[in-house]
């Protein structure tokens, strides 16, 4: 997919106030952030803003913010918006969000009149609600069956979830779907994107982490790991109960560990 150099709408752009990882008492609550280069955001279009309103590609351009790539539309009304990129989709073309569009890539309609079969990306968990599900690159949910008005969807992780079918989604796969065999190369590459150096508990002194202390390079010395809070960590379940627990058709299979 040929990404254009031309410079961001400038209408579409807006700027991101930075917090190092501190929540509004100034505490850290979230570590290894702060620094990196200066970035300003894409007003994306996750939604139907533009429905029954046709729209042509104008760019295939880059967003620092994520990995996906963004597809800068033009409609009928002459007003533009960003949308998530689907793979494949080029300048020129055109797409639609409407009830029932053409099955083509980038239109964007509702799952009850999307055929089984096909991969679909950006989908909604409550119609209305903007899409929450597969916008990161590469991503793609297969529409399995439609039962009493939901849609049975095979997510990237092997998890059947259920989804209400007037629901939207959009037809097609994330555009940069070789973003996962990137590699990040050194740390000052790391330190452009905002992220801060992690530090082992087991280096630490006992009073920072329950890893810590010792002589020279101990080990842990307990049987399974745990977070700064003395809490378990790595492999324990941290989901909380939500909402949508009743929707999830079945379990993501686990992978079997290397020996």
């Amino acid at each position: 997919m040929k990404v254009s150099k031309k410079q961001p709408e400038k209408a579409l752009l807006s700027r991101i106030r930075r917090s190092g990882g501190r929540a509004n008492t100034g505490r850290i609550t979230a570590w290894h952030r702060g620094g990196g280069a200066r970035r300003l955001w894409r007003q994306v279009d996750f939604g139907q803003a533009h429905l029954d309103m046709p729209g042509k590609v104008l760019a295939i351009e880059y967003d620092p913010n994520r990995s996906a790539h963004l597809a800068l539309v033009q409609y009928e009304n002459g007003e533009r918006s960003y949308i998530l990129a689907p793979h494949e989709l080029k300048e020129g073309d055109g797409v639609v969000c409407k009830d029932t569009a053409e099955l083509k890539t980038g239109n964007r309609m509702r799952l009850l009149n999307i055929p089984i079969g096909t991969i679909v990306y950006n989908v909604e968990l409550e119609p209305g609600r903007g899409g929450k599900l597969a916008r990161g690159a590469g991503a793609s949910v297969s529409v399995l069956s439609h039962d009493a008005g939901y849609t049975h969807l095979a997510m990237p992780s092997s998890e059947v979830r259920r989804v209400p079918s007037q629901s939207f989604a959009s037809v097609g796969m994330i555009s940069n779907p070789e973003h996962r065999y990137k590699r990040i190369g050194k740390a000052g590459a790391n330190r452009l994107r905002g992220r801060r150096p992690k530090v082992r508990g087991t280096a630490m002194n006992p009073v920072d982490h329950p890893h810590g202390g010792g002589e020279g390079r101990t080990g842990r010395g307990m049987k399974h790991p745990k977070t700064p809070w003395g809490k378990p960590a790595l492999g324990v379940k941290t989901r909380k109960k939500k909402w949508s627990d009743k929707l999830i058709g079945q379990r993501r299979k686990k992978k079997k560990r290397k020996k």
